[in-house]
């Protein structure tokens, strides 16, 4: 019995942390040419059309996905959030003078002690808006957003990077650079 059509989370699991799933395997910038992907996804009992896959892409609330090219030479690739090497090749930007974290209560005083890692992903995401952090927060019960010191932290040298979606992207950020929101 053929699978229900895969969601867009289903979609970001496959393109940033589990190509396998589907048989896919994803070049050294994350792309997947369209047409493969949406093989691999047939070939595995969850067909999606282009049409459908389009109309992820384009209501994505995240907007997690990049599509690149037309017809046979489209391709597809997450926007941020690998868990999976691949290098995004995003240029160094200079951030806002603020960005913001968002967590959950029970991650603040580790967080403030030991600062922001990447953990298992390859940086550490910012917010450019607080909102948008204590949306992320959410996800994991009562947030909590931390504003971070951007424009401290590229004086001291650190490199910032914004990915296709507007998330910013630092490998790190120590406990110096953080402060409760509010």
């Amino acid at each position: 019995m053929p699978r229900r059509a895969p969601s867009s989370r289903f979609l970001a699991l496959v393109l940033r942390h589990r190509p396998e799933l589907v048989g896919i395997q994803l070049d050294s910038a994350g792309w997947v040419a369209v047409d493969r992907l949406l093989a691999a996804l047939a070939e595995d009992g969850r067909p999606l059309s282009r049409a459908e896959l389009d109309e992820i892409v384009a209501t994505n609330d995240k907007r997690r996905f990049e599509v690149e090219g037309t017809g046979a030479t489209a391709r597809i690739r997450a926007s941020q959030g690998h868990s999976v090497a691949v290098e995004l090749g995003y240029a160094p930007a200079v951030p806002p003078d603020l960005l913001f974290h968002g967590t959950h209560g029970g991650a603040v005083d580790a967080i403030l002690r030991e600062g922001l890692r990447p953990m298992t992903r390859h940086a550490v995401h910012l917010s450019a808006e607080a909102g948008s952090a204590a949306r992320v927060g959410a996800r994991r019960g009562r947030p909590v957003v931390l504003r971070v010191d951007a424009a401290r932290m590229a004086r001291d040298g650190y490199r910032f990077e914004v990915s296709a979606n507007g998330v910013w992207l630092v490998e790190a950020v120590p406990p110096a650079y953080l402060a409760p929101e509010g």
